[in-house]
């Protein structure tokens, strides 16, 4: 069930690889802040409906879910839009596609005394094939801006760059959830997903204030508050911050519950692939050979490593006396 939960989730989350394709007129600092207003706003009426639970939340509590949606959350998306303005939808998210692997390694280190070390020998098979198809589709997709005669390549490597930063807060973020939601075990991982929600709107809330004092203050001409396309703007965000931060939240939390953060960290594939999904369709045109072997070989990393059972840490030192 932790492995259907982290499917819905990178549906949800692969949505919002097309919002800066969508608006990009639209700064990438708005469409964060934009974004996680709505979910903030969304997630108070379901706050309302929980309420009970959310008192159960210690002062700790509420400022871990502050410190999920400052980094998890808004510097996140502000990167990832950035990256994606600058390079287009397939680097960064190929880019992005790394954190499986970068996840899986760096909770396999962490986490092994909790819950249990997938052994390297077992693993080492699925972060390959994930590595390998991340390389494909980053090989085709670098083709493709070789043979474009108007290509940026500074500007691409700057929206590289911003990928990498995206990849850094991402690592640390499912790594802090699940830390707390494994040591809270008989939280509700739909609360825990509305408490991020209603700690992300007072940051949001003062991040688009300042946002919108910055650009007066420059001359900006840029028509502040909702940009030339306010409906399809609001409706956008609307839509991202129900669908990717909040169900897309709730369902990853579910699986973290569920899952050795190890795994869970390796099914984070499934956003990169709904992601590409996304992009292409937007595009108009079908992946090439190359993308579609990349997708192939990334689906076969994640079917091996749902096979890879981890095993506890005090048998492996058992096994070296």
């Amino acid at each position: 069930m932790g492995k259907l939960y982290a499917l819905i989730a990178g549906l949800m989350w692969g949505l919002v690889f097309v919002g800066p394709l969508l608006v990009p007129e639209y700064p990438a600092a708005l469409q964060s802040v934009g974004r996680y207003l709505a979910f903030g706003l969304i997630a108070l009426p379901l706050a309302w409906l929980d309420r009970a639970a959310l008192r159960r939340l210690s002062r700790a509590d509420w400022m871990e879910a502050l410190k999920l949606a400052a980094v998890g959350n808004l510097l996140y998306y502000v990167c990832l839009a950035s990256a994606i303005q600058r390079a287009g939808a397939p680097l960064p998210t190929m880019i992005i596609g790394t954190l499986p692997v970068v996840i899986a390694i760096a909770a396999n280190l962490r986490n092994a005394r909790r819950d249990g070390r997938l052994p390297w020998a077992r693993l080492a098979p699925s972060l390959l094939l994930i590595a390998a198809g991340i390389a494909c589709v980053n090989q085709a997709e670098l083709a493709t801006l070789r043979a474009q005669t108007h290509a940026d390549l500074a500007r691409y490597v700057v929206g590289a760059l911003f990928a990498f930063v995206s990849v850094a807060c991402w690592t640390w973020y499912p790594l802090r959830n699940a830390d707390w939601l494994r040591h809270h075990p008989g939280r509700s991982p739909r609360t825990w997903a509305t408490a991020q929600g209603v700690a992300t709107l007072p940051l949001a809330l003062v991040g688009y204030a300042l946002l919108w004092l910055v650009m007066d203050v420059s001359g900006s001409h840029f028509a502040m508050p909702f940009g030339p396309r306010p409906m399809v703007f609001i409706a956008l965000m609307a839509a991202i911050g129900l669908f990717a931060s909040w169900l897309g939240t709730t369902c990853w939390n579910e699986a973290s519950q569920r899952l050795p953060t190890a795994i869970a960290g390796q099914l984070i594939v499934f956003e990169t692939l709904a992601a590409l999904s996304y992009a292409f369709a937007l595009r108009g045109t079908l992946p090439g050979v190359q993308t579609m072997l990349g997708v192939v070989l990334l689906v076969a990393g994640v079917v091996w490593a749902a096979r890879v059972k981890p095993v506890p840490l005090e048998y492996l030192e058992a096994e070296h006396l």
